[in-house]
């Protein structure tokens, strides 16, 4: 998760312990970090101790490097462009949630303000992508070259 505010890591941290999901939470303070973490570059180098996630969820408004900059680094490097990634944002402007989906964002979420709504979100959110099929990915987070001669799949290569 890539949130600039303290204090809403500090919540996303406690509603994702309180949602019992089975999953590792990793945040990071600004797009620029969170480009770096998928990138594995800097202190993200060692992907034993960070790995490449399995979804992203970022806030908007964050310096330096906001979500559109995470959203646009993940559109120019197909390979590793189909992370699920979902805008969680205190905006719900119809300009930032329009870029949001042209620059490629899975879903976009306005942030609830009741702690108890947010805790029901994460179980939603990962109820959801737990039961959805992803392409495969390698350590790094590069989609997985696979043989798809004589399937419906060969004629997207």
């Amino acid at each position: 998760m890539a949130d600039d505010d303290p204090n809403d890591r500090m919540l996303m941290e406690r509603a994702f312990k309180a949602s019992l999901v089975q999953a590792e939470l990793r945040l990071v303070t600004c797009g620029d970090e969170a480009i770096a973490y998928l990138k594995g570059e800097g202190v993200f180098a060692d992907r034993s101790i960070y790995q490449y996630p399995s979804f992203l969820l970022t806030d908007l408004k964050m310096f330096p490097g906001d979500g559109f900059s995470i959203l646009t680094f993940l559109q120019s490097t197909p390979d590793s462009a189909i992370i699920p990634t979902i805008v969680l944002s205190s905006s719900n402007d119809s300009d930032d949630i329009k870029r949001a989906y042209l620059l490629g964002a899975s879903a976009y979420i306005v942030k609830p303000q009741d702690p108890s709504q947010l805790i029901e979100l994460l179980k939603a959110i990962a109820a959801f992508w737990l039961i959805c099929e992803v392409p495969e990915v390698d350590e790094v987070g590069r989609r997985v070259v696979t043989k798809s001669q004589g399937k419906l799949g060969d004629r997207f290569t």
